[in-house]
This record gives structure tokens, sequence and C-alpha cells, in this order.
């Protein structure tokens, strides 16, 4: 009996490695066939392929992932894998797009197979617990890379929440040294955009997204709607406003920075009274055994040292 588990074991390692060699050997080729098809293109078409350089190591693997996802593009595998709040996900991290989707699909096929392989690896379990680490692994690989972006995301809403109000004064000081609402945004993305990197970053697509032929409202579509922040759309909607009927918009800006400022300093005070009484826990735990000690301390020495002495 342990002798047929230990071969159909080793038969489902080898399965897995085979299917995650599989996937690596067809990307490739698929990118292999892509890169031919171009070429061939070009040739016919007279067009000189542009000198790029060498791509590095980081996006040649990015590359691999890329036509490994594109493999399954529009099949049941990318959506049991893609749901929505996946590619809210991505949308909010800046790679809802077709290699962002391909790459993090083929991420997630093939951490389920190679998790399993690693953990009969390196475990080695008997009996049933061979079951269940296949199960965990697999699961693993479907989840991890859906906690990394969650971070990811998380991570940029803060940041984003963060500039906000340096943003508002940007806009509010180029609005009063002359500037129109366009050459405000313009003027934050391409020159003041190290002081709000991210909300920069989201400007200069934006404003590229313009210059393209968009409208405003679309260029400003994704600061609006991906990362969740009322005030940010806020923000947004003011500055539509301003650019379709005009007006004057720094004492609007004004006001809402200070309301800003001021929601935020009510927030602050809410986390410290949260946060003293906390506090008072700790202190009742830790320091008052601390204080009775020292204060009680030589009056039982005493009482010790009189009973001796009788």
């Amino acid at each position: 009996m342990n002798l047929l588990l230990s071969l159909s074991l080793m038969l489902v390692v080898i399965a897995l490695l085979l299917a995650v060699a599989g996937l690596l050997y067809h990307g490739r080729r698929s990118q292999q066939a892509s890169a031919t098809l171009q070429s061939a293109l070009d040739s016919v078409k007279h067009i000189a392929p542009e000198s790029t350089a060498p791509r590095s190591w980081w996006q040649q693997r990015l590359a691999d992932l890329s036509a490994i996802g594109q493999h399954f593009e529009g099949s049941r595998v990318q959506k049991a894998l893609l749901a929505p709040e996946d590619r809210l996900l991505l949308e909010q991290v800046g790679w809802n797009h077709t290699t962002g989707t391909a790459v993090f699909l083929a991420l997630r096929i093939i951490l389920a197979l190679a998790l399993p392989v690693l953990g009969l690896l390196l475990v080695r379990p008997q009996g049933g617990q061979a079951l269940i680490v296949l199960l965990v692994g697999f699961a693993l690989g479907i989840l991890l890379p859906k906690l990394v972006l969650r971070t990811w995301a998380t991570r940029l809403r803060k940041k984003v929440d963060d500039e906000l109000p340096l943003l508002i004064d940007l806009l509010r000081l180029l609005q009063g040294v002359g500037f129109s609402i366009d050459q405000s945004l313009q003027m934050v993305g391409e020159k003041l955009h190290i002081a709000v990197p991210v909300l920069g970053k989201e400007l200069q697509l934006a404003n590229s997204a313009y210059t393209r032929g968009r409208s405003r409202e679309q260029s400003l579509r994704r600061l609006s709607e991906s990362f969740g922040n009322d005030d940010l759309r806020s923000l947004m909607q003011m500055i539509l406003q301003v650019h379709q009927h005009g007006g004057a918009v720094q004492e609007p800006l004004k006001q809402f920075g200070m309301r800003l400022r001021e929601q935020r300093r009510m927030k602050m005070k809410e986390k410290v009274g949260k946060l003293s009484v906390k506090m008072t826990v700790v202190m009742m735990v830790t320091l008052l055994p601390a204080l009775m000690l020292v204060l009680g301390g030589p009056a039982i020495i005493s009482l010790v040292n009189a009973v001796r002495g009788m």
C-alpha cells in the first residue's frame, strides 16, 4: 500500500513538473514566434527596425510570463483566476493592460503548480498528509500573487492619501501665479512630480492621454475612480468643472485644502484618543506591578525581618 502511494505521489510530482516546463517552453516559443512575425512584417514593409537596448534579466522573465499568460487569454482559466476584484487591484497599480493581466495570470498558474511540488519535496509527507500538502500548496499558489498585489495597491492608496494635500497646495500656488488649470496640471506632471511621486506619475499619464486626443474627463478617469479616494474624486470633479465652465479655482482649492486638513486633524485626534485608552491597559499590566513592588517592597522586607526576629 505504501509503495503504491509513493508511486502515485511520484507520478503527480512528475506531471506537475512537466506541466510547468511545458508552460515555460510554450511561452518562450510564443514569444519567439511573435518576434519572428514582427521581423517579417518589418521586412515586408521595408521598415528598418529601431535599435533597442538589450532587455535585462527581469524584463526577459516578465516577457516570458506574459507569453504564458496570453496563452490562456479568453479561456475558462482566465475567467476563474482573474476576477473583477483582481482587475480593480491591477488598475490601482497601473497593470490593467494586456501584459500586466497576462503576467498576473501566469504567476498564479505557475505557483499553483510549483508550490505543491515544492511542498512534497521539502516536507516528504506520508499517507493522507500528501493530499493536504498538495491542497495547501495549490491554495497558496493561487492566493500569494493576489495578496502581494493587494499589499502593493494598499501602499499606493496610502501614498495617494498622503500626497493629496500637497497636490492641492501646488495647484493653488500655480493658480496664484496666473497659470490656467491645464497649465497647472502640465506643470505638476512634468516639473513638480518629484514632490508628489504617485500623483505626479498619474498626472503625467493623464496629460499624455489628453495630448493624444482624449477629453479631459477621460484622461482623469483613472485618478477619479481607481484609487477609491473620495477626496481625490472631489478634486478631479472640481478640476473638470473649471475646465469646462472656466472661473477662478484658487479660493475653492483653499477651502478644499482647509477642509481636508481639518478632517485629517479630527482623525488624528480620534486615533490619539484610542491610543490613550490602549496605553492605559498597557500601563496597568506593566507599570502597576513594578510600582507596587517599589512602594510595598520595603514594608514587606521590614515585616519579614520582624517575623524572623520573633
